[in-house]
């Protein structure tokens, strides 16, 4: 989950663990220090490697997630299509100002996002609370749910017409894809970097505060940056060229898909796994490494909650 509520779910065969008992003592106002959210972050990433184990509710809240960045994609398009057709400089602001509900869906409703679990389970890793080879088969299963998300979200479009090729929503999609094409490999890895660090940003500091506000007005401002900045969002683009390919569009390509997602895909963990989750990692000092299925140092016994738990939402 992105910001676990950190409440136990109320299945009867599953206990969850308070992951950062600090949260409790603290209010709705206050900050984890580095530590504090580092501590939190491993047990999240424990707990997505643990969700895998149950294969077909993974891929759904992947395929959820990949179709809630789709989301964003139509609306960023129908919204500032109009825009851009007329040659306004304001398309790229606006194309900022509304793609926040990308990663508002994400956390608020639930899903698991590949770009945010690139910072996650490299925490988790580094800490002892997963394995490389698990984390890295979870970071794929999300990579491919959100991906299988994004082209059915991106079918569904389609046959609306909401994106035909007469429209200025179209004739944005088309746009944009003659432009990633266009981009050099340097381009693409590297804005794919700039990217991730925005968006890892937006989710750690979500686990650091304590109110659902804040966290969304980080997530707000951190989209609005990589989105008018013109950076590159691998499971973003992978809407942007389904609607492309099902379409039929001249402007993109199977190779140009693969060469896409495969170079985005390395600059965006790169942004997320070193800029940010190693990163943070280092600047939050020597914080004892757990066992996966240990509740962190600082952490009260392990609690069964009765009431359900609010959807959780994986990656990070």
């Amino acid at each position: 989950m992105l910001f676990p509520d950190l409440r136990a779910r109320s299945e009867p065969d599953r206990v969850a663990f308070v992951p950062c008992p600090v949260a409790e003592r603290h209010g709705p106002l206050s900050v984890l220090t580095l530590p504090e959210a580092l501590v939190e972050q491993r047990h999240n990433a424990a707990k997505k490697v643990d969700a895998t184990s149950r294969p077909l509710a993974y891929l759904v809240q992947a395929m959820l997630a990949g179709s809630f960045i789709g989301i964003a994609v139509v609306l960023m398009v129908t919204a500032a299509g109009p825009l851009r057709a007329a040659g306004s400089p304001l398309a790229p602001l606006v194309q900022g100002l509304v793609f926040g509900v990308a990663l508002t869906l994400v956390v608020a409703a639930g899903g698991e996002l590949a770009t945010s679990n690139m910072m996650t389970l490299t925490q988790g890793a580094l800490g002892g609370a997963t394995t490389w080879p698990r984390a890295g088969g979870t970071l794929l299963f999300s990579f491919f749910g959100n991906m299988a998300g994004a082209f059915v979200f991106a079918a569904m479009v389609h046959f609306s017409g909401v994106t035909a090729p007469s429209t200025p929503a179209g004739v944005m999609v088309a746009s944009l894809l003659e432009h990633k094409a266009e981009e050099t490999v340097g381009q693409l890895f590297w804005r794919g970097v700039l990217c991730n660090m925005l968006v890892c940003l937006a989710i750690w500091a979500g686990v650091r505060l304590r109110s659902e506000t804040a966290r969304l007005i980080v997530i707000f401002w951190c989209l609005l940056a990589f989105i008018t900045s013109g950076f590159e969002h691998v499971i973003a683009n992978m809407t942007t060229f389904a609607l492309g390919l099902i379409g039929g569009l001249p402007e993109t390509s199977w190779a140009e898909f693969g060469r896409n997602m495969t170079v985005v895909g390395l600059g965006n963990t790169v942004g997320g796994a070193l800029f940010v989750g190693i990163a943070f990692a280092v600047a939050s000092g020597r914080v004892p490494r757990e066992g996966k299925d240990d509740a962190p140092a600082t952490a009260a016994p392990a609690q069964v909650v009765t009431q359900p738990a609010p959807a959780e939402v994986s990656a990070s």
